[in-house]
């Protein structure tokens, strides 16, 4: 998305990000975008690449990277001698802890699905398999 060029205030830059206010300003408190200069009158105008760098920012964040992970994104982003080596390196890595966790959420899929199974919904609750293996009983 190309933005129009000239500065901004928070809410155009929040607005045309499709995000709301307070996300810039945590993302300003967390250094991913930079505190915009101040006009005469004290008002803070964003420059265009904010809205870019919030896209950006909400991008990586859809695909897994933590925010220290995009803040080392955005710093590979200005690293002209770096190659793409890097970012797949990166890229791989957070496959295999997506892999990873698809993995325990398939074992606790099981575990729920096997519970569910030996409940008959005529117990008492005191009687109830999912309560008792809950309890460690």
């Amino acid at each position: 998305m190309k933005v129009q060029s000239v500065p901004m205030t928070i809410g155009k830059v929040a607005d045309l990000a499709g995000v709301g206010v307070e996300t810039i300003r945590f993302y300003e408190r967390e250094k991913l975008i930079e505190d915009p200069p101040r006009s005469a009158s004290g008002y803070r105008h964003y420059p265009a690449e904010t809205v870019e760098r919030v896209l950006f920012i909400l991008r990586a964040k859809d695909l897994g990277f933590t925010l220290k992970e995009i803040k080392e994104l955005l710093c590979l982003r200005l690293d002209l001698g770096k190659d793409c080596r890097s970012m797949k390196s990166r890229a791989q890595v957070k496959i295999a802890n997506i892999e990873g966790k698809i993995a325990e959420l398939e074992k606790m899929k099981e575990a729920l699905m096997t519970l569910t199974a030996t409940c008959r919904e005529d117990l008492a609750m005191s009687d109830c398999p999912i309560l008792d293996f809950l309890d460690d009983k």
